[in-house]
């Protein structure tokens, strides 16, 4: 059977650098429906949800033919927020005696040039894992990104294919320098079993993820297998306005 999934997207009104980001609609629409655009063209994914803890956001979203859910604003993180949304989605797919896709995916709400392939590639490589509850990406670093800077999370794999650590420092270190090694780039965006989200937000906070302030080493030192997808990963999420208006820009040239 192939892969079917359920895109989630979590979107939030209040940012710090980017207050109303979801809503920025300079280029004729919102953000938000430009992720929503990009998702729609993979072949995997079969529905598509915005969840959200902001009316205007769900409002915007509903507005422009797009579904939308309403959860609680006291979640600490986007998987927390999305899990919520799964034992919703549970609930609806057993009342109606359907069969619920079997993998969600974490799609950033800030991301309008995610790649539909890319997500596609994502949900294959979980289907088939059928050891991991969880997958995420990696990529090669472009010719002008800095392997050092540690706004950039490194990764590295086991011969499974399975993540051994994310890193914000530079892994792995060549003692010797004989052997080029390519680090790999951790560019976000995660695939999960349905059953293992409630599992996930329910973890101990782990002392590698608090040393690092990166949430996927909670199930990783929990001893959970977190499948990593290569990926030829092009697009840049948006955090700050002059990202937007970089955007905007691209947008309007095409």
């Amino acid at each position: 059977m192939s892969a079917r999934a359920i895109a989630i997207i979590p979107a939030r009104y209040d940012s710090t650098r980017f207050p109303g980001k979801p809503l920025a609609n300079k280029t004729g629409k919102p953000l938000i429906q430009h992720v929503i655009e990009q998702v729609r063209r993979t072949k995997r994914v079969v529905r598509i949800i915005v969840a959200t803890d902001d009316q205007r956001i769900f409002d915007a979203v509903t507005d422009c033919g797009s579904e939308a859910m309403m959860t609680r604003k006291d979640h600490p993180n986007g998987t927390s927020r999305i899990a919520e949304v799964v034992e919703k989605l549970k609930a609806e797919y057993h009342s109606k005696s359907e069969i619920m896709p079997q993998i969600i995916v974490n799609v950033q709400g800030d991301e309008p040039e995610v790649e539909p392939d890319v997500i596609d590639t994502l949900i294959n490589g979980l289907h088939d894992d059928t050891n991991a509850p969880m997958a995420t990406l990696a990529s090669d670093f472009a010719p002008n990104e800095d392997p050092s800077n540690p706004n950039i999370v490194k990764l590295i794999t086991n011969l499974k294919g399975h993540a051994i650590y994310f890193s914000r420092s530079l892994i792995p270190h060549n003692r010797d320098g004989d052997t080029p090694l390519k680090p790999l780039k951790h560019p976000g965006l995660y695939a999960y079993r349905p059953d293992f989200l409630n599992t996930y937000i329910n973890l101990e906070p782990t002392p590698l993820e608090n040393a690092e302030k990166l949430e996927q080493l909670r199930p990783l030192e929990h001893g959970y297998p977190i499948a990593i997808i290569k990926a030829n990963v092009q697009h840049h999420g948006i955090d700050t306005p002059e990202q937007y208006e970089a955007f905007v820009n691209r947008f309007n040239s095409q």
